[in-house]
């Protein structure tokens, strides 16, 4: 089995939920096959917050940021003031939280990512919204980094269950926790590849849904649960 000397998280400088997940489940469960982490934090630019209709992702700033985490377990903590400063100098990189990187970052790296549509079907921003409302599957991608935007390698995809007595909210919930549980488990992905939707067509790249269309989206949904849990 590949082990991995050192793992490199590339995350915010600010708190983020998710990488505070991910790096629980690493630091608690061994996930990262004992490798040495390495954080690498860059810098969080805020946007005016958007109004939703339904907020399908847990607020990520309520966390602990990366630097306490990795002062509390003796990592190694490396605050960066643009990607291309990242040092290749980790067998795999993973990303919890940052923008798109760029070719000078990604050169030379093995950067893994988890995505939380199938890829190439639902690729782009709120996959879990545009899946509802365009009746496609959901689920989670684990996938290398490339040039293109959710396109590069697929290493695993995760379907996310839909049951007949699901909420909109609990549905984004095991939707989130999946892509928490993927990205967390990267290891055994990997040496375990699994992809049940590879001839899935490909779609193109959305964009944030408007206000219209989250209510359509939210509309669909009773629709949508009666089609996806008959078909799994």
């Amino acid at each position: 089995m590949q082990r991995f000397h050192k793992i490199g998280i590339i995350t915010y400088q600010s708190p983020h939920l998710k990488t505070e997940q991910v790096l629980n489940s690493f630091l608690l469960n061994d996930c990262g096959g004992g490798g040495d982490l390495c954080l690498y934090a860059l810098p969080f630019v805020s946007r005016e917050e958007r109004a939703v209709l339904f907020s399908h992702r847990p607020k990520q700033s309520e966390a602990i940021s990366a630097k306490e985490i990795a002062a509390k377990w003796n990592l190694k903590y490396q605050e960066c003031a643009s990607d291309a400063e990242i040092p290749n100098e980790c067998d795999i990189y993973v990303i919890t939280g940052c923008g798109i990187l760029s070719q000078e970052c990604l050169k030379g790296k093995k950067v893994l990512n988890a995505h939380p549509g199938i890829i190439p079907n639902s690729r782009g921003l709120d996959s879990f919204k545009w899946a509802i409302l365009e009746d496609r599957p959901l689920g989670v991608t684990l996938h290398y980094i490339n040039e293109e935007v959710d396109s590069g390698e697929i290493v695993a995809v995760m379907p996310t269950q839909v049951y007949e007595s699901d909420t909109l909210h609990t549905l984004a919930r095991r939707h989130y926790e999946n892509e928490i549980a993927l990205i967390a488990n990267f290891k055994y992905h990997l040496q375990n590849p699994s992809n049940p939707y590879d001839e899935i067509p490909q779609m193109q790249s959305t964009k944030r849904m408007k206000p219209i269309e989250e209510k359509e989206m939210m509309n669909h949904f009773e629709a949508y649960k009666q089609k996806w849990q008959c078909n799994e």
